[in-house]
């Protein structure tokens, strides 16, 4: 059962793959932004899936964070996110960005609860 509270924490090592020069989004060998956010709504999306009843999971559908602090390639990064909202199948977590030396970004991810079979089809009708 969904409920307001539930937190999630995922740990990562940022790869050369994970960086802006590798992705395109910058020239720097630092953690790109895409995969800090990618990072976020993995650990939103894990941390509600037991409490889904079978056949669901959540799309992500509104991301507004902040890059507060670049983080170097071999440095350890975690992200933590906490539901603080449900209305219905609208989820609202509070999500931040951590390197062994604080803080790299923070804001909110919304996700919603879909059929994941049935939006499958759907999105494969197109």
């Amino acid at each position: 059962m969904l409920e307001k509270g539930i937190k999630g924490r995922l740990d990562s090592v940022v790869t050369y793959e994970m960086t802006a020069d590798y992705i395109g989004s910058g020239m720097v060998k630092v953690f790109a932004t895409p995969m800090m956010i990618a990072l976020m709504e993995k650990t939103c999306r894990l941390s509600v899936a037991p409490h889904l009843e079978e056949g669901q999971g959540t799309v992500g559908i509104h991301v507004n964070v902040s890059h507060v602090s670049a983080t170097p390639q071999g440095m350890k990064v975690w992200a933590e996110s906490e539901l603080t909202e449900i209305d219905r199948k609208r989820l609202v977590f509070k999500v931040a960005a951590y390197d062994e030396r604080g803080l790299i970004g923070e804001g909110l991810h919304e996700r919603f609860i879909i059929d994941n079979r049935k939006f499958q089809e759907r999105t494969d009708s197109k």
